[in-house]
């Protein structure tokens, strides 16, 4: 295993610059997951560090060896690496055992230490017992197993992952992601992980980076430092679903801002006790909270709740989701459907109830964090 980095790195296709000067390090055995929009950079960043694309500025360094500038770069064989790719990309003529040993008989293995090295990957992928299988014997996950089993042979020193979950179903994603998480515990690999979901990126990293459209790295930090304490209103956007509501600042209290949504109400938001107004550089800005963190009552207490109205009631097996309207802002509240159906909030929509939040996240009107 060996530590990867990234510096200054610039890449432009025509006049289009899609990176520009992207710093990060990936420590040894490290799970990096690099989260952002598609069409954001990503998956170039991945090929300048496989090889596969060459920078216009900047060196890409893994293990402390510089192994790309402008001016020179080392081809994929020589940076010790593997790679894994969205659509598997697995031999359909070879079976399992031949796929995962083809690397190795490229390198001119000798026969005993391939089989020897291909019954060690296939264990470590709990693929046992699938050895002779082609392809379409398998399953999605299955294949999938096989094209990390592929890139782990060779013991690479990093390993590259490019969305290597998209293509599976709901329940064999979920499956994966620990799988993986899991794999790199057991190798001590360093891996780099390129992918839009934000689920699989708090589940497995170690260390994540949030890009926004125009390329530009935005935070770099844990998955609870990153969801918890966000640098801005793109980077709480992007983990989760969201809630804004634009705030007015007036004498020091909050208000609903009306000049933001044409026809809202300006109500007074006088339950949010830890209302921020000295650090706020300017008279407006945004409250966000995550659907969970609103909290639900039949009962409107004027001094610890705000009124809103409930526009939509959906049961979504064991979440309830509900569409609020506070004052003409629509936001979303969720809830376990038993602790809503003990609580007595399966509340029919056209129907008043209170609505306070917890722990709500404050940001300026540029939509950088107030803390």
């Amino acid at each position: 295993m060996a530590d990867l980095q990234l510096s200054a790195v610039s890449k432009s296709y025509g006049t289009h610059r899609v990176l520009d000067k992207i710093t990060f390090k990936v420590n040894s055995g490290e799970c990096f997951t690099l989260l952002g929009p598609s069409g954001c950079g990503k998956t170039v960043i991945l090929r300048l560090i496989a090889g596969f694309e060459s920078p216009d500025e900047g060196e890409v360094s893994i293990g402390g060896h510089v192994v790309a500038t402008a001016k020179h770069s080392l081809p994929p064989e020589e940076r010790h690496i593997g790679v894994v790719f969205q659509d598997y990309a697995v031999w359909p003529h070879k079976t399992v055992y031949e796929n995962i040993a083809y690397p190795l008989e490229i390198a001119k293995m000798p026969h005993e230490q391939i089989k020897s090295a291909v019954s060690d990957a296939i264990d470590q992928v709990n693929l046992a017992g699938l050895a002779q299988r082609y392809p379409y014997q398998l399953s999605g996950g299955q294949q999938q197993r096989v094209a990390l089993a592929r890139a782990l042979v060779t013991k690479p020193d990093v390993m590259l992952l490019d969305e290597p979950l998209t293509n599976l179903d709901a329940n064999l994603r979920e499956e994966m992601r620990f799988e993986i998480k899991e794999l790199q515990r057991k190798t001590g690999t360093t891996i780099f992980y390129v992918t839009h979901d934000q689920e699989v990126a708090l589940a497995i990293s170690d260390k994540m980076a949030v890009m926004d459209d125009k390329g530009v790295i935005r935070q770099i930090g844990s998955p609870d430092e990153v969801y918890e304490r966000p640098i801005d209103a793109f980077v709480y956007q992007f983990l989760g679903i969201p809630n804004f509501i634009p705030v007015a600042i007036k004498s020091g209290q909050a208000f609903i801002d009306t000049d933001a949504v044409q026809g809202a109400a300006e109500l007074p938001l006088q339950a949010l006790a830890d209302f921020p107004s000295q650090r706020f550089p300017s008279p407006k800005g945004k409250l966000a909270c995550r659907p969970m963190d609103v909290i639900l009552s039949r009962s409107i207490h004027p001094e610890t709740m705000i009124k809103a109205k409930i526009v939509r009631l959906s049961l979504l097996g064991p979440i309830v989701d509900y569409l609020l309207d506070i004052g003409g802002i629509a936001i979303r509240a969720q809830m376990q459907t038993e602790a809503a159906m003990a609580q007595d909030l399966l509340i029919e929509e056209g129907q008043e109830c209170g609505v306070r939040f917890a722990e709500p996240k404050w940001f300026s009107e540029d939509g950088e964090a107030i803390r």
